[in-house]
């Protein structure tokens, strides 16, 4: 069933955007694959009767990543290591920097959308593309994200030999909700 014409909202009271991490290196088994959770941050879904004018955007606080999960390690996460995570993010990988996405093409698919655009981390602006699901009254998608498309350089410890992944999986699941 298609989705009507119109502007949806998203955002952390009615949905959740997340980040997946997980761990590589000699030293992989010490580590935890990590589920983060945005806490601050604001997308929006504009679809129109002409598709070439639909479009997505997204802007999130990059300094309200919160670690929801640690699976795997030698050790489960304390507050101090969700803490120190945290500070890690802010200082050393997103330096604290707005995060934003812009659509560019949204193409209607069986049973949702195919999307390209514009995403802006740590400064850096670089294309990516993703399919976003519509089903029942809901959306979710899932990005893959290369950090070092960015850039960035992926946390690691023990002289290397404990490395979050390059690729991080991105996530966003919610109702459509009208604006």
């Amino acid at each position: 069933m298609p989705i009507p014409v119109g502007t949806y909202r998203f955002g952390p009271e009615n949905s959740t955007l997340a980040i997946n991490t997980s761990r590589t290196g000699a030293a992989a088994k010490a580590g935890h694959d990590l589920l983060i959770h945005v806490t601050d941050w604001q997308g929006s879904l504009a679809l129109a009767a002409d598709p070439a004018e639909a479009r997505i955007e997204l802007d999130a606080d990059a300094t309200s990543l919160h670690v929801r999960e640690g699976t795997g390690g030698m050790q489960a996460l304390d507050d101090d290591d969700r803490a120190s995570i945290r500070e890690t993010i802010d200082d050393e990988v997103l330096k604290k920097q707005r995060i934003t996405f812009r659509s560019t093409s949204v193409q209607p698919t069986d049973g949702g959308l195919h999307v390209q655009g514009d995403l802006t981390l740590v400064g850096q602006t670089r294309p990516i593309t993703f399919d976003v699901a519509l089903t029942n009254g809901t959306l979710s998608a899932v990005a893959v994200v290369k950090q070092t498309d960015f850039g960035m350089k992926p946390y690691s410890a023990l002289f290397g030999a404990l490395k979050v992944a390059d690729e991080v999986k991105v996530t966003l699941a919610g109702p459509l909700t009208p604006a």
